[in-house]
């Protein structure tokens, strides 16, 4: 008996080039289906958005802030980096 494998092919939210689910390595891109360049791209701005903005990933309200970003990049909707959130 022969055993197929099925790969998946999605399209990149943020570039919509096709991609096969196989060629991401990172589980959590898995929330925003994206190509491994623009995910590699996000992780590098990601860094950059922490830097700025002096997030610490251990206050849920970074955290928040950093997600509000990763969905701005996704959605094409990103702006300027906005001011650092207040920490309580």
């Amino acid at each position: 008996m022969r055993q197929f494998t099925i790969v998946m092919s999605k399209t990149c939210l943020r570039c919509n080039k096709s991609f096969n689910e196989s060629e991401v390595e990172d589980e959590i891109s898995q929330k925003y289906p994206s190509c491994p360049e623009c995910w590699k791209e996000w992780t590098t701005y990601a860094v950059m958005v922490m830097n700025e903005m002096r997030l610490d990933m251990s206050l849920p309200e970074h955290r928040k802030a950093l997600r509000k970003y990763e969905k701005g990049f996704f959605d094409k909707t990103i702006g300027e980096i906005e001011k650092k959130p207040e920490n309580k």
